[in-house]
C-alpha cells in the first residue's frame, strides 16, 4: 500500500486550448488529475496530493497537500482562468520538490507527476540540464512521472531517446519513475493513465487479491480482455463495480449458510454435555447425605440401648407391674426423641 505525498504539475499554456483531446486538452488533463487524486487517496488514506501550474505568468502552487477533492477541483477551476504563456518545466519541478520537502508527514515518500502537452523550450529542451536536475531528484529520493500528450510527445529514435525519457530514466531509482505518451485517439487521457505503469502500484493495492490486485495489472485490450476477470469486469478500470459484485456474492453465500444451519436438525447432546446437565439436579439430593447417616447412627445406638434394657427387663422376670410400665414409658419416650429432634432441626 504506497504511502506517498504527490505533487501534480499541470500544463496551462496556450496549447491547452486545442481540441485534439476531447473536449479540450485542458479538460482532458483535468479529468486525468481527478483520476490520479482518487487513485492515490483510495490506495492509502494517509496519502496527500498537491497541484501547481507551470505556465501563465509563472509557476504557481495552488494546493500544497490535501486529502479533499474539493480543493483539487477548485484549483483546476482557478487554473482554467489562467491559461496562457509557456511552460517552465525545470523551475516548476524545483518548486514542487520544495513543496514536498515541507510535507507534514515525513513518512510519506515524495513523487512528482508532470503533465506536458506543449513543445519543450529553453532549459527543458537541454538534455544535459534535465539530466542534472534528475540526478538531484534521485539524490533526494523524489520519484518523477511524466505524462506526454499533444505537442509534448517527442519523436524518438534508437539513438535519440528524447529529453523527457532521458530525464525520467536518470531520476528513476528501483523503477519508481515512469513516462507514458498518449497520442490523440478516441481513448480518454484518464483511461490511458489509470491503465499505465504510473498508477499500477496504487491501483492494485486498493483491489483485493481475489479480484486481481496482486501487483501489476495488465490493461484490458478490447472486449475480450474483460473475460479474463471474475464477473466479466476489469477491476483496474472499474474497481468499485468489481468490489460491489464481490460483496454481493459474499452476502449471498453467507445467507445460504445461515439458511442451511437453520434447516439442519438440532445436534444430540454429547455424553459430556449430558453429564454436565445432570450435575445440577444431583447436587441438591446429595446435600442431606451427611445428616441422614448421623441420624441412622443415632437410631442404631438407641435401638441397641433399648435392646439392652429389654434384656435387663427379661432378666428381672418382669414380675412387677411398675417396672414393666416404667420400661414401656421409657421406650416410648426414646422413640419420640428422634421425631422431636427432626422438628427442632426444621
Amino acid at each position: 500500500m504506497p504511502l506517498e505525498a504527490t505533487m501534480m504539475v499541470i500544463d496551462n499554456s496556450e496549447y491547452m486550448r486545442n481540441g485534439d483531446y476531447q473536449p479540450t486538452r485542458f479538460e482532458a488533463q483535468s479529468d486525468a488529475v481527478n483520476t490520479v487524486f482518487q487513485t492515490k487517496i483510495d490506495s492509502n488514506p494517509e496519502n496527500t496530493v498537491g497541484i501547481m501550474t507551470m505556465a501563465g505568468k509563472g509557476p504557481e502552487v495552488l494546493v500544497t497537500h490535501t486529502k479533499d477533492l474539493g480543493q483539487i477541483l477548485q484549483a483546476l477551476h482557478t487554473a482554467s482562468s489562467k491559461i496562457g504563456g509557456q511552460i517552465d518545466i525545470p523551475t516548476s519541478i524545483a518548486i514542487a520538490q520544495l513543496a514536498l520537502k515541507h510535507r507534514e508527514n515525513k513518512n510519506l515518500r515524495q513523487r512528482i507527476i508532470v503533465f506536458v502537452a506543449s513543445p519543450l523550450e529553453g532549459q527543458a529542451a537541454d538534455e544535459k540540464s534535465m539530466v542534472k536536475l534528475a540526478k538531484k531528484l534521485k539524490k533526494n529520493n523524489v520519484a518523477v512521472d511524466v505524462v506526454c500528450y499533444g505537442d509534448g510527445i517527442e519523436e524518438t529514435t534508437e539513438e535519440d531517446k528524447g529529453v523527457l525519457r532521458a530525464f525520467v530514466e536518470s531520476a528513476s531509482s528501483g523503477d519508481n519513475s515512469h513516462i507514458i505518451s498518449v497520442p490523440p485517439a478516441t481513448r480518454l487521457l484518464s483511461d490511458a493513465l489509470i491503465s499505465s505503469s504510473i498508477l499500477s502500484g496504487d491501483r492494485s493495492s486498493s483491489i483485493p487479491a481475489e479480484l486481481g490486485g496482486t501487483g501489476d495489472i495488465p490493461a484490458a485490450s478490447g472486449s475480450g480482455g474483460a473475460n479474463q476477470f471474475e464477473f466479466g469486469v476489469d477491476p483496474s478500470l472499474d474497481p468499485e463495480l468489481a468490489m460491489v459484485l464481490r460483496m454481493s456474492m459474499q452476502e449471498a453465500q453467507a445467507r445460504e449458510a445461515a439458511e442451511a444451519a437453520a434447516s439442519a436438525p438440532p445436534a444430540e447432546p454429547t455424553p459430556a454435555a449430558q453429564t454436565t446437565a445432570a450435575a445440577p439436579s444431583s447436587t441438591p439430593a446429595a446435600a442431606p447425605a451427611e445428616p441422614t447417616d448421623d441420624e441412622e447412627e443415632r437410631l442404631l445406638q438407641q435401638a441397641l440401648a433399648m435392646s439392652e434394657e429389654d434384656v435387663d427387663m427379661e432378666e428381672g422376670g418382669m414380675d412387677e407391674d411398675e417396672d414393666e410400665e416404667a420400661a414401656i414409658a421409657r421406650a416410648i419416650e426414646m422413640s419420640m426423641r428422634p421425631q422431636e429432634e427432626q422438628k427442632d432441626k426444621k
